[in-house]
């Protein structure tokens, strides 16, 4: 009677939900990725669904998305969904949705690089189940980040209009790039502090002039772009400023000055030279007389 019971019960843990979780039809399917692509080393929403949850033969559902490469949750996060079936959903649906926020790893490659979800139907709502179904979903990653290199072009000590020159040296081109010389010692701007240069792309580049008086040192900016996803993004560049190679240079407003000069001279000479003639002209008028 004792080994009766001991068969009766080894069924009942091992072959029973083996049984229940193959009556239970579940159906995941991954239904939203924002933004898409996901950017490595940025924040990615992950929205799935669980179809069957409406059937009481599966008992209690559990629900997981494995958190390995690329894609991993901050610290404290649950990643387990767990749900008795036969409980419908808002507005009655027969389905479960699931929403996830994940961390692209920063070095992730771009295109499809696969994700995990795994999940079972179990009467044991307590316990971690050993056996699950799984399942893998395509993340698309691309990189739409970019980077600039910036210096200082020209200064003019006569003018203080300071002058730097920017190339995007990302692979991507962006929109509305904005750059602004952040307030700080040693740096003072006359006018406006921003300037809005508006799109660039990939490895080309472009200048914005401000008018200033800055120090020798390091100058801050912010830079501001939009990227190919549409997404408004700052980053802040140091560059280094020093005033002894923009001094005492021929800039072409003195070269002006003198040509200027030099007519005005010319016409001065060519007036005065018809003033003398005809100022002897006329004193030899009155001799004849």
């Amino acid at each position: 009677m004792r080994k009766g019971l001991i068969v009766v019960f080894v069924l009942t843990v091992f072959v029973f939900p083996t049984l229940v979780s193959a009556a239970c039809d579940l159906e995941a399917s991954l239904i939203n990725q924002d933004p898409y692509p996901a950017v490595p080393g940025d924040y990615v929403k992950l929205l799935f669904q669980l179809k069957g949850v409406e059937d009481v033969g599966c008992e209690n559902i559990y629900f997981e998305l494995i958190g390995e490469y690329p894609i991993s949750f901050d610290p404290g996060v649950n990643p387990v969904t767990t749900v008795k079936a036969g409980t419908f959903t808002s507005n009655f649906n027969s389905f479960l949705m699931m929403p996830y926020k994940v961390r692209v790893d920063s070095d992730a490659l771009d295109g499809d690089t696969p994700v995990e979800v795994r999940f079972v139907s179990t009467p044991f709502p307590t316990s971690v189940p050993q056996t699950f179904f799984s399942k893998e979903f395509n993340l698309n990653i691309e990189d739409v980040k970019s980077d600039f290199e910036i210096f200082v072009k020209e200064y003019n000590p006569s003018t203080n209009i300071l002058t730097f020159e920017i190339l995007n040296i990302g692979e991507t081109d962006i929109e509305a790039l904005t750059i602004e010389i952040l307030s700080q010692e040693g740096v003072v701007v006359k006018g406006a502090s921003r300037n809005i240069i508006g799109s660039l792309d990939s490895n080309d580049f472009t200048t914005a002039d401000f008018e200033a008086k800055p120090s020798k040192g390091n100058i801050d900016l912010m830079v501001y772009y939009t990227d190919s996803i549409n997404v408004r993004r700052a980053l802040n560049k140091t560059v280094y400023f020093n005033p002894e190679p923009f001094e005492g240079r021929n800039t072409g407003e003195s070269s002006n000055s003198t040509l200027y000069l030099i007519i005005l001279v010319v016409i001065g000479s060519i007036a005065y030279y018809f003033y003398r003639r005809h100022k002897h002209r006329q004193a030899e008028k009155k001799l004849l007389r």
